[in-house]
């Protein structure tokens, strides 16, 4: 009798260890995820520069969370006062938006727009002065956005007061310089944007 409880006490442990394990490889498969990438950034500080206004008594609320991955687009433009020398511009966003489910629901592009459907759109500009910080200097930095002037947003976006961009990694300019007028760079980066309403 005590022979058999020993056998099944080791037979538990082994398949304790076994499912252990697996999980544990699951979830290092699963960092490269959108899912992954948005619960993670869930638990981030936001800085003081991007973060959002109180609002008391009602607070915001999150109307929608998408995770980014694309390129930031640079072309070279001539230095002012010079003829010769180059440097990079910023030119516009390509990306592709997934949700927390791990599906590609829409796109991010010049404008800068967010669309995830015909009927779910918006158009965004920089508050005057920007709200910015980066926090890491290898990547573009994190940022505060308001739906743009005389650009209606629509569906899920209609609500929306705040976009936060944050999380941020890459899609930096090249740090070499442009060698003419006709250079062009498209930049890895991905990004967590947040679209928040006023309660």
């Amino acid at each position: 009798m005590k022979n058999n409880n020993f056998k099944n006490i080791i037979v538990l442990t082994v398949i304790a260890s076994i499912v252990m394990l697996s999980c544990k490889k699951d979830n290092n498969n699963n960092k490269g995820t959108p899912e992954y990438k948005i619960a993670a950034s869930e638990k981030l500080v936001i800085p003081a520069a991007i973060d959002l206004p109180a609002n008391l008594p009602g607070g915001n609320s999150r109307l929608a969370t998408y995770y980014a991955e694309g390129v930031q687009k640079y072309k070279a433009q001539l230095k002012p006062g010079s003829t010769n020398e180059y440097e990079w511009v910023f030119v516009a966003p390509e990306a592709n938006l997934y949700n927390a489910s791990n599906t590609k629901v829409g796109t991010h592009g010049a404008g800068p727009y967010w669309t995830i459907a015909a009927s779910d759109s918006i158009f965004a500009q920089h508050y005057t002065p920007q709200k910015t910080v980066t926090p890491d200097a290898n990547s573009i930095a994190w940022l505060q956005l308001i739906p743009k002037e005389g650009k209606t947003a629509s569906g899920i976006f209609s609500n929306v007061f705040y976009i936060q961009r944050i999380a941020t990694t890459g899609g930096k300019a090249p740090p070499a310089a442009p060698q003419s007028l006709s250079d062009t760079a498209s930049v890895f980066y991905t990004a967590i944007y947040r679209f928040s309403k006023k309660n």
